[in-house]
């Protein structure tokens, strides 16, 4: 019997026209974030996603 394999779950949070956030909550658990800026992909874990926001809103 094959093993079934738990999908990755992803969700949106922030879109404009050249720029997307979004959220994917993976099979093992962790909760990942993502930031695409035309063709350059950001990734980052919860950690270093809530030190990035902090950062950004220090600006």
């Amino acid at each position: 019997m094959a093993k079934t394999v738990p999908e990755t779950t992803t969700e949106n949070l922030a879109e404009t026209e050249n720029y997307l956030v979004w959220q994917a909550d993976e099979p093992d658990g962790e909760i990942t974030y993502h930031i695409e800026l035309n063709n350059v992909t950001l990734h980052f874990f919860k950690e270093e996603w809530d030190e990035f926001r902090e950062l950004v809103h220090s600006l």
